[in-house]
């Protein structure tokens, strides 16, 4: 049984402050200049052109050097000429491509199993610096990092949207890829949650917040951009707690996502249809984003204590179960994870009903549906009725 959050209580909602930002103003590293020239003192960069990942390393070792600002002096420095200049291929300069010798790092605020994201300055302006480690000997799986880098930058340098993180350049010199967006001091929606007690975020928040995802859900789909990794970690905050859907490292076309063999995106947030591997269309991310939305009414991780692939196929068997929220979550989240795609309402859709039940709670007058009403037509018997006072409202069981 999945339990939310009661109407009635208001609370919660205030700006976390993230730990990666916190780590991002610790003194304990100075601000690094992205230049060779500047590296030069380092005893780390004195071999230059030794390989930076050494072929007999172990596990350890390699995860030391690897989590190591050192190691990245050494790559910085097969990318950067004489006088910490850039070198240039031969080819066309690729219009999104960075000026490496604007470009300052400074701590590491996140990482991943092939990524590590730094806070920097780029021409003046505060951003985030990904930057990809592209295996030398693993030869396949140097061409899915390669490709999910391509696949990044195509989508962010042509989305223009409040809710999708701000692309602002990029640099593809092997063996240093990095990605160069805007920085969202507040971290990621999943740290956020983790800071919260279950339960605990008002109904103007979640609606806030869930509100920012689907309008940029919404303008993604518009696009014709599947984003197939939709989870609360790849859902940024700013100051503002204003959210922005980032990493689309995994996003396709819609009209090319057919061609594409096996499943992408994550066990706990994956459409069934995408776990068995049969044909699927956009509403993937209609089901990831149910997900999502039952985050932020409890401030849960999705079926904890499950495994991944355990929890892939938890929501689909709990989807005919009642689910203790406000009645408009409650369908929303079921009709979300719909086990046909094709009942999963559009992100228009989604915004209109969260559209209207944030109007109503601003108002400080909940939704009133019958007792009796099944679970999808309630939505249209909310929209003939609209909000009523707080003292006539009756208690709804889906």
């Amino acid at each position: 049984m999945l339990s939310c959050f009661r109407l009635p209580r208001a609370g919660g909602g205030d700006a976390a402050e993230q730990a990666g930002a916190a780590a991002a103003s610790s003194p304990r590293r100075p601000s690094l200049p992205f230049a060779a020239g500047l590296f030069a003192g380092s005893p780390s960069t004195s071999g230059r052109g030794k390989s930076p990942w050494p072929p007999d390393a172990d596990d350890i070792m390699e995860k030391k050097r690897w989590d190591s600002m050192e190691s990245w002096s050494m790559l910085l420095d097969t990318v950067m000429g004489p006088g910490g200049e850039a070198s240039r291929d031969s080819g066309r300069r690729e219009e999104w491509m960075a000026d490496l010798s604007q470009l300052f790092i400074g701590n590491k605020f996140a990482s991943g199993a092939n990524s590590r994201i730094y806070r920097g300055i780029y021409k003046q302006r505060a951003v985030a610096v990904k930057m990809v480690r592209i295996p030398e000997r693993d030869e396949a799986r140097r061409a899915v990092l390669e490709d999910q880098f391509n696949s990044e930058v195509a989508f962010l340098s042509r989305l223009y949207h409040p809710n999708i993180v701000q692309f602002i350049a990029a640099c593809k010199k092997p063996p240093v890829y990095c990605i160069i967006t805007e920085y969202m001091s507040q971290g990621t929606l999943r740290m956020y949650l983790n800071k919260k007690d279950p339960y605990s975020l008002s109904p103007e928040t979640i609606l806030k917040l869930a509100l920012d995802i689907s309008r940029g859900m919404e303008y993604l789909h518009a696009q014709g951009v599947i984003h197939r990794d939709l989870k609360s970690q790849n859902l940024l905050l700013n100051d503002e707690m204003r959210v922005k859907v980032a990493d689309f490292g995994t996003s396709c076309l819609e009209t090319k996502c057919q061609a594409t063999k096996g499943n992408k995106g994550t066990y706990r947030w994956m459409a069934p249809e995408m776990t068995k591997e049969k044909p699927y269309t956009r509403k993937v991310d209609v089901y990831s984003f149910g997900i999502v939305l039952w985050e932020l009414t409890t401030c849960l991780l999705p079926f904890q204590g499950m495994t991944p692939v355990q929890a892939a196929y938890a929501a689909s068997e709990k989807a005919s179960d009642d689910i203790s929220c406000p009645p408009v979550l409650n369908n929303l989240i079921k009709k979300c994870w719909s086990a046909n795609p094709a009942r999963r309402p559009e992100f228009s859709y989604i915004v209109s009903v969260l559209e209207k039940y944030d109007h109503c709670v601003k108002e400080g007058m909940p939704v009133m549906v019958h007792q009796e009403l099944r679970l999808w037509r309630s939505f249209a018997k909310i929209f003939r009725m609209g909000c009523i006072a707080n003292n006539l409202s009756i208690p709804v069981h889906a």
